[in-house]
């Protein structure tokens, strides 16, 4: 077999939306279909505004405006993320504070962030690792008690929940991604998510070059014109078309991924009771969407063996993130709070494994049997 890590959803319409899209003589940002993807992703999160964008990236950047960072700010976030994590926030001036992971879900670790905080403190910025929700209850306390914004790194948390809330509406703002990597996919593409109503306008300011354009189209103003800052972080139409059909089957892609997931847990069950590997933690309370399925090497370079062993045997299976603060940038930009005690070992364990909708049981176990070979 030849198996890809990843292969792009798609559900047969997207085309013929596509081309609805191009009829209605209106491609570029807020037509027919970002509107329709905005509404989806409103109700069923339950957020109080989406507003879709050109990538988790520049919804990430539009919190940072919003949460007004500026420089000398600190920002605590974790260091096992993606770039555009921290990029939001350097962009604004901040200081980087990166923080310890937990080794069970990769994710931010919760009673490592208030030692963190510090009279420059501004935003705390979760990272919802796998669509694995942080424990943002005590997140949230910390927020609250130190009047700080809470941003939600939700790229891989679309469909995904804790204590039955969405991931990215418990903050003050959520970003998701809907890159093609991504369960639902426009390409490239995100959305920005905003919890509080008194924060839409200046959203939707921001997002049309720092006009107030929206207001225009809406019959509320005669003219626009410039009034704050902002950049152009509108999708085309077409991008919007292509991911709503994947969104009107969300419930359906997520039950597909949710049964791999499972296939792949049952599976490698035996390995991980043998103590070969380590399989994914999801707690109590969280409801995760199957965005990505890992396992766990001994070390690097056990990994690393494993790796090429599998590819050898046309299964591309790959690692994840390097740590920003071993970064060059990293380290110019940020520093990390106290002792790296899981970041850096967990970050070199961690192996993907081929997940994507439709992926077929007989791949499953043909990917499953490469790993028990391997560990033989």
């Amino acid at each position: 077999m030849n198996i890809k890590f990843n292969i792009p959803p798609y559900v047969g319409k997207e085309t013929d939306y596509i081309r609805e899209a191009i009829r209605s003589g209106k491609i570029c940002g807020d037509g027919v279909f970002t509107r329709k993807c905005d509404e989806w992703i409103q109700k069923k999160t339950g957020t109080t505004c989406s507003l879709l964008t050109t990538s988790c990236t520049t919804a990430l950047e539009m919190a940072a405006v919003l949460a007004d960072i500026r420089p000398g700010d600190e920002v605590i976030l974790p260091s096992y993320t993606f770039v555009s994590t921290a990029n939001a926030f350097v962009l604004r001036g901040a200081k980087l504070v990166f923080v310890d992971i937990r080794p069970d879900t990769m994710n931010i670790d919760e009673n490592r962030i208030e030692e963190a905080i510090t009279d420059k403190t501004r935003a705390i910025v979760p990272v919802h690792y796998a669509g694995v929700g942080c424990e943002m209850d005590t997140i949230m306390q910390l927020a609250e008690k130190y009047g700080l914004t809470v941003v939600e790194d939700a790229a891989q948390g679309v469909m995904a929940s804790y204590k039955g809330r969405a991931l990215g509406t418990i903050g003050d703002f959520g970003c998701y991604s809907f890159h093609e990597t991504k369960n639902y996919s426009m390409g490239e593409g995100g959305a920005i998510l905003i919890r509080d109503r008194d924060k839409v306008e200046r959203a939707e300011i921001v997002r049309e070059k720092g006009t107030d354009r929206s207001k225009f189209l809406r019959g509320q103003v005669d003219k626009y014109s410039w009034v704050d800052i902002g950049s152009s972080y509108l999708p085309s139409d077409i991008n919007a078309a292509y991911l709503y059909p994947q969104l009107l089957q969300a419930e359906e892609i997520n039950r597909d991924r949710l049964h791999s997931w499972d296939l792949y847990y049952a599976q490698l069950t035996t390995l991980a009771e043998s103590g070969r590997i380590e399989l994914p933690v999801i707690p109590a309370g969280c409801e995760h969407n199957a965005h990505m399925f890992y396992i766990k090497a001994k070390d690097l370079e056990e990994r690393t063996a494993l790796i090429r062993f599998l590819k050898e045997r046309g299964i591309s299976a790959v690692f994840h993130y390097v740590p920003l603060h071993t970064s060059r940038a990293g380290q110019k930009y940020g520093r990390f709070s106290g002792p790296d005690r899981y970041t850096t070992k967990e970050s070199e364990r961690l192996l993907r494994l081929p997940m994507y909708y439709k992926l077929k049981e007989e791949e499953i176990g043909y990917i499953v049997n490469g790993i028990t070979d391997f560990f033989k």
